[in-house]
């Protein structure tokens, strides 16, 4: 099916999709401050940016949306039916930044965690993502995450509930 947008509508619309201050940061902001922890904000001095930064812990934190990140195996994530060369190789892009970008962060000491926009999605998801990160910012290291050895980093993304 074609696009019903033309080119222009279509570059407006995706303009105005927000990369800060989105839903699923919210939920997770929203949750975090209200047991306590305080953080920074989409650190530009740190690679990638991170949307939120909890120094006292050495932790970062990406809330990914599933399209933009191409988070794999998701049901929210499929490249639309048009111009599929196009955002092929602009989520290829993405998901090359966001490793080169995490493994920079783990290279400064960094713990580097990943939130996905799924796992925000219902009740029962949300609560159990949350409670997980919870957990793991008052673990000394979180399960995903080694500070010395490389190899010990699993394949996929660093995510809460892979």
């Amino acid at each position: 099916m074609a696009d019903i947008m033309t080119k222009e509508q279509r570059h407006k619309c995706m303009v105005a999709v927000k990369g800060k201050d989105t839903k699923p940061e919210m939920i997770v902001r929203r949750y975090l401050h209200g047991l306590g922890f305080r953080y920074g904000l989409h650190n530009k001095k740190l690679p990638g940016t991170p949307d939120l930064v909890l120094r006292r812990h050495k932790t970062v934190i990406f809330v990914n949306g599933c399209f933009w990140h191409g988070h794999e195996n998701c049901k929210y994530y499929r490249l639309p039916k048009s111009n599929i060369r196009f955002w092929k190789e602009k989520i290829e892009r993405n998901i090359a930044r966001d490793e080169r970008d995490m493994k920079a962060l783990r290279k400064l000491g960094w713990r580097v965690m990943v939130i996905w926009e799924c796992e925000l999605k219902t009740e029962e998801s949300r609560m159990r993502t949350l409670h997980e990160l919870k957990d793991k910012l008052n673990s000394p290291y979180p399960v995903y995450y080694n500070t010395f050895v490389e190899a010990a980093e699993p394949e996929s993304y660093y995510g809460l509930n892979d």
